[in-house]
């Protein structure tokens, strides 16, 4: 059943059918074709994965996220961190960095981040004289630093297959999210300087920025919120979640007072398809997961690498290398809930902790968010600067060795995870 299924998943990929409808189609005719199972496995399994009170922190995170980003709090965000950083080297590209960094707080996904920020921030770099693809480049990589910082998608997907607390993924993230916004400025600012690109000589204004600081505070304070209810135990992620729903409601109607029904029933509804693409994702792989584990397939490889690869830092490089080569051709949750059941056992075996573990797959996966040829963020920013995809990956080559550089500092120093 294993081979049918992996042919049809890859022919199915090659066609261009949606992830979670080639999960679905893959099982299925996998199970139909091996004749062991009867066809209602498949709903039977798809519905058992869904059964998990922490999975409701999935769409009351993402239902926050867009109504904090929808209003008038993504231009205070956005202000905040054009005031702080426009007037350096490199400022203006700068901005996409740190306003991903912020909006990563908000939002937690990368694909609204590309979105919301390269369409408001690539048309202003351009009439500034930044190149198209190299505007674009720096969106697509710097929206990937909003899966770092909590509130995380992936990390919740990720402790759905590997029993791993909430609360300690969102706070393993913070750092690496910081190094990644620290490392990607510094790409801007070295690009800068060797190329001329302009940036804005006004003096610095402490009190404007102060008062915008203001502004932006509430959105600022959501992460730091999040990790203190979960780390303290005061909250679960669930109720977290909803905690922040309220938390972006009262924003919108007391302090920013832009929140009208019209904006909720936006919200509402792009929060519920956000939803449900994931939730189809979970449901297909689901079905994938349970027949891997009845045919030993995580055990089988754990077995294999042990034999064959020996050394912990050379599994630990396989990994690194398998999972930057999945990100590049699946999307980052059915990668997540497809190599997660295979690499738990793995780590545990040469005794990795599972919460490196999920710092290194997002992180990994993150890459294949700004990679060819399946690229999510690469496509929305090139499309938004209009410039050729092929262009915009030649600008991208310091902003992998940048991600590649943490990366390899996050697989080989387990003290970086706190």
């Amino acid at each position: 059943m294993i081979p049918m299924m992996v042919v049809l998943f890859f022919v199915l990929l090659a066609l261009a059918v949606p992830v979670g409808h080639v999960l679905l189609i893959a099982s299925g005719g996998a199970i139909l074709w091996g004749g062991e199972f009867p066809p209602f496995l498949v709903p039977q399994q798809m519905v058992s994965q869904t059964q998990s009170f922490p999975m409701l922190a999935l769409p009351f995170f993402i239902l926050s996220g867009s109504l904090m980003m929808s209003g008038r709090l993504g231009e205070k965000l956005i202000g905040f961190a054009t005031e702080l950083v426009q007037r350096f080297r490199g400022g203006l590209g700068a901005v996409s960095v740190v306003g991903s960094c912020v909006f990563g707080g908000v939002s937690g996904s990368a694909v609204a981040d590309a979105t919301a920020l390269g369409g408001m921030l690539i048309p202003w770099q351009k009439r500034e004289g930044y190149p198209a693809a190299f505007a674009a480049a720096n969106n697509a990589a710097a929206a990937t630093i909003a899966i770092l910082i909590p509130p995380s998608i992936p990390f919740i997907l990720y402790s759905l297959v590997s029993n791993v607390s909430v609360a300690d993924l969102f706070v393993a993230g913070v750092v690496p999210g910081l190094l990644l916004t620290t490392g990607f400025v510094t790409v801007n600012n070295v690009s800068a300087r060797l190329r001329g690109f302009p940036y804005v000589r006004a003096a610095f204004d402490g009190a404007k920025v102060w008062r915008l600081f203001v502004d932006a505070l509430p959105a600022l304070a959501m992460p730091i919120m999040i990790l203190v209810l979960l780390r303290f135990g005061v909250a679960t992620p669930t109720e977290v979640s909803v905690m922040a729903v309220l938390y972006a409601l009262a924003a919108g109607v007391f302090l920013y007072r832009d929140m009208t029904l019209a904006r909720f029933t936006d919200a509402l509804i792009a929060a519920g398809v956000a939803t449900g693409v994931v939730m189809l994702v979970i449901m297909g792989s689901s079905v994938v997961g349970w027949l891997m584990t009845y045919a030993q397939v995580p055990q089988r490889f754990a077995a294999w690498c042990l034999t064959t690869l020996k050394d912990p830092w050379l599994i630990i490089l396989a990994m690194n290398a398998i999972m930057l080569v999945a990100g590049m051709f699946i999307d980052l949750p059915a990668a997540i809930l497809l190599l997660g059941p295979i690499f738990v056992p793995l780590a545990q075996a040469i005794g990795l902790d599972l919460t490196q573990l999920g710092v290194m797959m997002v992180l990994n996966l993150a890459v294949g968010l700004y990679t060819p040829p399946v690229g999510t963020t690469l496509f929305i920013s090139s499309s938004i600067a209009q410039t050729s995809i092929v262009r915009t990956t030649r600008e991208l080559w310091p902003f992998y060795i940048v991600a590649l550089l943490i990366l390899l500092l996050f697989s080989y120093v387990p003290a970086m995870t706190i």
